[in-house]
């Protein structure tokens, strides 16, 4: 299963108003793995940025002066998403934007909700922590994700920063795969052995019964066997 993490800066809060994509940042994930590719572009949105989305993300109108615009960028950004997951924090507004830039370029491309499916992240937490705070930086803060970084908004870093507290806040349902070498060798040695989680976190302890807890445990059940009449269910 191919992910990727997506977020975008603006000029404003409506494309209605006229209002672009300045930056976007992807991080892919394969199999619930960060695979080290990224996708980051700064563009050009032919027209000023708001002072209050400055205050917000940082990044002047001098700054992106040399940039590519979007038209310039699309085939390169598209061919990175398309067909993935995207999963996003707050997804309207980073679809409707996107959607918004896709339709200035004329029907060239599909809408991005077509070319993807998308996972809204801030759906997902407010169906698991209703009535508490779930902002990305209060999710941080929920899931011990460090975003000390994080001074001001940015593309890339946000979308780092969401993949890590994804990974976190699904990790109950996270598939755990047996690493081969580790398994063999506990096998052998009838110890200890590690499962591999498919979020690339920490790798899970495991640590299996002994020869002799195996043969109280089933001491034990036959006595509730008999203490039973031959009715243990365990035994069964």
């Amino acid at each position: 299963m191919r992910q990727v993490v997506l977020d975008t800066e603006t000029t404003g809060l409506e494309p209605s108003q006229g209002h672009r994509i300045i930056e976007i940042g992807c991080v892919e994930l394969e199999n619930r793995r960060l695979t080290g590719n990224v996708y980051h572009q700064y563009i050009q949105p032919e027209r000023e940025i708001d002072a209050a989305a400055i205050e917000v993300h940082g990044i002047s109108n001098e700054f992106l002066q040399d940039k590519p615009v979007f038209r310039d960028i699309v085939e390169e950004f598209v061919t990175f998403v398309k067909g993935a997951e995207l999963i996003i924090h707050n997804a309207p507004f980073d679809v409707g934007f996107l959607n918004h830039e896709l339709q200035l370029l004329g029907g060239r491309h599909e809408p991005i909700d077509t070319l993807c499916s998308i996972l809204d992240t801030l759906v997902l937490a407010r169906q698991m922590h209703p009535g508490q705070r779930n902002s990305l930086d209060a999710l941080c803060k929920r899931y011990e994700v460090d975003n000390t970084q994080r001074d001001k908004h940015g593309a890339l870093l946000d979308a780092q920063i969401l993949a890590e507290v994804y990974l976190a806040m699904t990790g109950g349902q996270v598939d755990l795969v047996l690493d081969q070498e580790s398994n063999d060798s506990a096998a052998a040695a009838g110890g200890r052995t590690e499962l591999a989680g498919m979020s690339g976190l920490e790798r899970i302890p495991v640590i299996k019964a002994t020869e002799a807890e195996l043969q109280q445990h089933r001491q034990r059940l036959e006595e509730i066997d008999q203490a039973s009449q031959g009715n243990c269910l365990w035994l069964k």
